[in-house]
Parts: C-alpha cells; sequence; structure tokens
C-alpha cells in the first residue's frame, strides 16, 4: 500500500529531538524498510540534524520536511494566522498541516495516517478518497471532544496505545468496531541489564537508589514523591535521582514548578540529585544504577512508556493505578498505589518495603524482565502494520 505519515507538527522525524511518538513512528518505519512492507512517506517539520541520519535513504520510506523555523517561516506563520484566525489547533500546528496537505492532496495514498492529530481530519475527509486512520497517543477523542462525532466518523481505522484509551473514544460510540490497541513498544537492546552504568559522584555503592524519570510536571507525582522521601528517616541510605526537565529535548528548561520542587527538596538535598535533561540514548545507564523505578503518575496515563523501559532494565516499579498503567506492569513486578489522601505515606511505606526485602526485589526484577518481552519494538511494529493490514 502507499501510506503518507502525518506527524504531529512539533518535532521532527526522525527523532533528532526527542519525542516519544516520534521515536515510536521510527520504530515502525525501521520496521517497513527491513521487511520493505508498503510505500511510505512521512510528512514532518524540518530539523537540520536529520540530515546525519542514514534512514533518510530508505528505498520504500520517504520523507517530506515542511519548514517551521526561522525568520521566512515565522513570517508565514503570522501571515497564516491573519489570514484564517482560530482553528482547531495552535495556528503553527494548523500551518505545517496546510503546507504538508498542499503535497499530500498532489498525490495518491491508500491510507493517510495521522499521529496523534485527529482534528486533522477537518479539513482532510472530503479532499481525498484514502483511508484514513488515527494513531492516538493521548486520551484526546473522546465524547467531550470538540466536533468529536465528525471526526469520530472520518476514520476507517483508530489504532490506540491502550485498552483505556480505545474505552475515552467509545464514549462516542459505545458499540465502536474501529478501535484496536497496539502496545507501545521500546528498544529492548538498548534498555537492557546490559547497558553500562553511568557514575555520578553523589551516589555511590551503599547508596538505594530510587530512579523517577520523564517530563517534570504535577501529572508525573514527583511533588509526591519528594513529599514521601522527607518522610523517610534519614538512617536509611536511600536516595532519589530525578531524571528530566520541564520540556522535551530542552537541557536547560526549568520552569517555576522545577524551581518550586528544588526548593521543597532543600532540607534533604544530599538525598535528592537534580540530573536535568537526559538524552534518550542515555537514559538506560542512568536506570542501570537504580534499584528500583517510582513512577507514581497522579493522572490517566494512557501508556506509561517509563514503566516499559523500567521493566526492562528490570526493576521492581512502584506506580499507581491510573489510565492504561496496569496494561503495561502487573502485580507481580509492580506495586500499584491509589492515588488517595494516603498517597504520599504508601509511597514511603512502599519504598522502605522494597529497601527492607532484597528477596521480593528479586522477584519483582525477574518478573519485570519477563514482562518486558511484551513490548520491545519488533512486536509493536508488526503489531501496528497489522492494524492497517486489517481494515
Amino acid at each position: 500500500m502507499k501510506i503518507a505519515i502525518l506527524t504531529s507538527g512539533i518535532l521532527p522525524v526522525p527523532a533528532v529531538q526527542g519525542g516519544a511518538v516520534e521515536n515510536l513512528i521510527d520504530y515502525y518505519l525501521e520496521y517497513n524498510d527491513q521487511h520493505r512492507l508498503h510505500d511510505i512517506t512521512v510528512y514532518s517539520v524540518w530539523h537540520s540534524d536529520v540530515k546525519k541520519y542514514p534512514t533518510l535513504k530508505s528505498n520504500v520510506n520517504h520523507y517530506k520536511y515542511i519548514k517551521v523555523t526561522g525568520w521566512l517561516a515565522k513570517l508565514k506563520k503570522t501571515i497564516y494566522k491573519k489570514r484564517h484566525g482560530k482553528q482547531y489547533y495552535h495556528y503553527t500546528i494548523e500551518y505545517f498541516f496546510d503546507q504538508a496537505m498542499k503535497v499530500i492532496l498532489k498525490q495518491h495514498y491508500d491510507i493517510i495516517i495521522l499521529e496523534n492529530r485527529p482534528g486533522f481530519v477537518l479539513k482532510l475527509k472530503d479532499k481525498t478518497t484514502a483511508r484514513i486512520i488515527y494513531h492516538l497517543h493521548n486520551d484526546i477523542l473522546n465524547v467531550s471532544t470538540k466536533y468529536a462525532s465528525d471526526i469520530y466518523e472520518a476514520a476507517t481505522r483508530i489504532i490506540t496505545v491502550s485498552n483505556y484509551i480505545s474505552s475515552r473514544v467509545k464514549t462516542i460510540n459505545c458499540k465502536d468496531t474501529k478501535c484496536i490497541t497496539v502496545y507501545n513498544g521500546i528498544d529492548t537492546e538498548a534498555f537492557s541489564r546490559n547497558a553500562s552504568p553511568t557514575h555520578l559522584a553523589s551516589i555511590n555503592d551503599e547508596d538505594f537508589v530510587i530512579i523517577f524519570c520523564g517530563r517534570i510536571n504535577k501529572e508525573k507525582g514527583i511533588k509526591e514523591l519528594i513529599a514521601a522521601m522527607k518522610t523517610i528517616s534519614p538512617k536509611y541510605p536511600i536516595k532519589l535521582l530525578v531524571l528530566g526537565s520541564s520540556f522535551y529535548g530542552n537541557a536547560n528548561s526549568e520552569d517555576i514548578f522545577v524551581q518550586q520542587l528544588k526548593k521543597m527538596a532543600e532540607p534533604i538535598k544530599k538525598r535528592i540529585i537534580f540530573t536535568g535533561f537526559i538524552p534518550y540514548n542515555k537514559m538506560p545507564s542512568y536506570l542501570k544504577i537504580a534499584d528500583i523505578a517510582a513512577l507514581p503518575s497522579i493522572w490517566d496515563e494512557p501508556f506509561g512508556l517509563t514503566m516499559a523501559e523500567a521493566q526492562a532494565m528490570g526493576l521492581p516499579i512502584i506506580t499507581t493505578q491510573r489510565g492504561g498503567i496496569p496494561e503495561v506492569v502487573t502485580e507481580e513486578n509492580a506495586i500499584l498505589l491509589e492515588t488517595d489522601d494516603k498517597f504520599v505515606d504508601n509511597l514511603a511505606a512502599a519504598i522502605l518495603d522494597l529497601y527492607e526485602h532484597p528477596e521480593k526485589r528479586a522477584q519483582m526484577s525477574a518478573a519485570s524482565l519477563e514482562r518486558s518481552m511484551l513490548f520491545d519494538k519488533e512486536t509493536y511494529a508488526k503489531n501496528f502494520f497489522a492494524a492497517l493490514e486489517s481494515i
């Protein structure tokens, strides 16, 4: 089949600036290149670093770029905003889509995949005979979504990253037959026990290391995790390693929330290490030095990619019963907490429980490694294309 992929319009593909969605696109493009299944054209924002990637030389995957940065692009976006006014998405995203659509409509595609931007279909649906597929990574299509019914009806297939996200789509149509769940995948060769550990001067061999990784915002439960750490007696050699920054792909970002967290952690600053932004390819070396992963999201995670990565590293996990998380981990390899009024106390208790019971950690570690085999990138890509071919 001849397929067009419309990316989110924010980060480039290949994923030279990171981004979970962009990495996942790379994985199925890599699989397509290896197995030569379909003729695919990816429409992405431009970044100069993409030129370094050999993937652009593929014979079956093709890349079309829209420039959205620089003075000329900025001028064009400003003119676009004045001419078109308020639209479904932010005008910078709509500008990207309109530029891509001009090229797409000159071609014939069997399938057009909208990566996490189902609202694009409102402009596209009457201009193409291609079957339109949504790949939903977030809870962005449900009964409360603007123009929910129109967007839902225009799709031929809706691929979701978890049954939880499918359940949200089904609030539009309880008799839905369009949704199919394809769980995300990770590079299990990179995220493995064979990774080389990084070395930090603030952590020594006697320390019991808890790792938190991901974007630093309120929804990820990091504030509650620091609060739990403050209740744990300093007699325990327990340290928290916080990986991440306020925004993806920005090594220097530190918003007010991060500043508040650091102020909150000041009384126990020797026991909490903030690393700031860590490039994605360096993440396994940091996870390697951890004893457990604490990923206590207090929102409904669509999937929980950090859970899958921690599993692949063989880490016991402390997390929550939110969104798609219980589909990624199990009670054999994770302590799943409710985000109720006892949440902070239960977080602290779970940390101490794992610290004091190395045999339990060993059992959970083995379960994590076994569970992680369900989420390798090859399985993900194979299932993704199977979902396309089922329409």
